[in-house]
């Protein structure tokens, strides 16, 4: 059986920062006048997912736990839109980001709501 020691372990976390890295990949596409609008909002957007699934992991409790999972799906659909927007705005392809994306969406939610059913 594998125990989770750190937020490392978790595979969330771990398609979280793949996503991250995936995203400002994905932004070196878009002009460098929006590197203090879109850019950097899909920035602290993406950076914010594996941030609070870690910072919600040390917490201590499963209902701070279960906050910071919220927190970060919410940072998800805030990067969700934004990645409509670079799509509508320039054209790019954010195909391979927005399914990763939805990956990492669809694991949150599922811990959210065993969490929640806990709690």
């Amino acid at each position: 059986m594998n125990t989770i020691k750190s937020f490392k372990d978790l595979i969330v976390w771990q398609k979280s920062i793949i996503l991250v890295k995936e995203v400002y990949t994905l932004l070196q596409k878009l002009p460098t006048d929006e590197r203090f609008g879109l850019i950097s909002q899909m920035r602290r957007s993406a950076v914010s997912i594996p941030s609070n699934i870690a910072e919600g992991s040390k917490r201590g409790t499963s209902k701070d736990y279960l906050q910071f999972l919220r927190i970060a799906n919410g940072s998800c659909a805030e990067l969700e839109t934004q990645l409509v927007i670079t799509k509508e705005l320039y054209g790019v392809t954010v195909g391979e980001v927005d399914e990763l994306l939805i990956e990492v969406q669809k694991m949150l939610q599922s811990i959210i709501k065993t969490l929640s059913t806990e709690t």
